[in-house]
Order: structure tokens, then C-alpha cells, then sequence
């Protein structure tokens, strides 16, 4: 457990400190993000507990009707693209619940990846659409992003996931 934890501030630490176009420090980051989650599962299943703050609740699904996100995919693979291009994907859902959804965040991996959601709660059977904008400047290699998804959910978090291949621009 305490290893988890020196990971994981050494991670925060690490995301803190430096910005986001040094290709060194997010592999790094990466391979921690992958140890912290093979530490934390056996067989699919969480095996470290997170111990609740005061302001967050254990993870019990709540009672009473709920929301539910049906994305039509969760990962986008944009292809091989040019170092500097700018592209997007729209992750389009349904609300399958019996209550409204109300997306509190999003949140990139990285600074070079960035999503816009819905404010506004979305009725069940309603349609809804997260666009998620990746800038390759500096990004030669091939790159794997997560944006983050917190609603009213259960469970609260949804991981969308773009890659793209992205071939370094011929220098002018």
C-alpha cells in the first residue's frame, strides 16, 4: 500500500512539475499509470480499498432510479497523422437510465488533450456527445490519451480513450 501511495505521489509530482511535450516524462508517466493498476487489481478486481475522504462517499451504488452512459464506442484511433496536426473525435451516447445525467467533468491525460461536454443534464433516452480535441505538436510517436469521464453515474467514472500515430513533420 505505501508503495501505491509513493507511486502515486511521485506520479502527481511528475504531472505537477513539467509540461505535458516531454515525450520522456509522460512514457514514464504511462508505465507508473500501468503499474499503479496491475498493484491495485488481481483477476479484474480491486484488491486495494480507497479510503473515502470526507467529502467522498465509499463507492456504493446508490439507490433509486439512475443514469446510464451507452457510448457507441469508448476508443478512437485516429490513424497516422502529422506532428501539428489538430484533430478531433465526437464520442457520441445515449442516457439508458430512468434519470436525468448530469456529467460533472472531464478530464484529459494531458494538457494536449482536450474535452467539451455537456452542461446541461440529459433526459433518459436523450442523446449526448463529448468532442475530444488532440493537438500533435511536439507528439511524434505513437500516442495513447484518456479523458476521464465523472456523472451521476454508477459507476461515477467512464475512460475514453483516443491513439494516434503521429509521423514527425518534414522541418521547411
Amino acid at each position: 500500500m505505501k508503495q501505491i501511495i509513493k507511486i502515486t505521489l511521485t506520479l502527481s509530482l511528475a504531472a505537477i512539475g513539467f509540461s505535458c511535450s516531454n515525450k520522456e516524462l509522460e512514457s514514464r508517466i504511462a508505465k507508473l499509470e500501468g503499474k499503479i493498476a496491475q498493484l491495485e487489481t488481481k483477476n479484474g478486481v480491486r484488491t486495494t480499498p480507497v479510503a473515502p475522504t470526507s467529502s467522498q462517499q465509499p463507492n456504493v451504488k446508490p439507490e433509486g432510479p439512475l443514469p446510464a452512459f451507452k457510448f457507441s464506442e469508448e476508443s478512437f484511433d485516429f490513424g497516422t497523422i502529422t506532428e501539428g496536426d489538430v484533430v478531433d473525435h465526437v464520442f457520441s451516447f445515449v442516457n439508458q437510465g430512468e434519470a436525468p445525467l448530469i456529467i460533472s467533468s472531464a478530464t484529459a491525460s494531458c494538457g494536449c488533450t482536450v474535452p467539451v461536454w455537456p452542461k446541461a443534464p440529459i433526459a433518459p433516452g436523450e442523446q449526448g456527445e463529448i468532442k475530444v480535441q488532440f493537438n500533435s505538436r511536439s507528439k511524434p510517436g505513437v500516442q495513447n490519451k484518456t479523458v476521464t469521464v465523472t456523472a451521476n453515474t454508477y459507476p461515477k467514472v467512464t475512460r475514453l480513450k483516443i491513439k494516434a500515430n503521429v509521423s514527425k513533420a518534414n522541418p521547411s
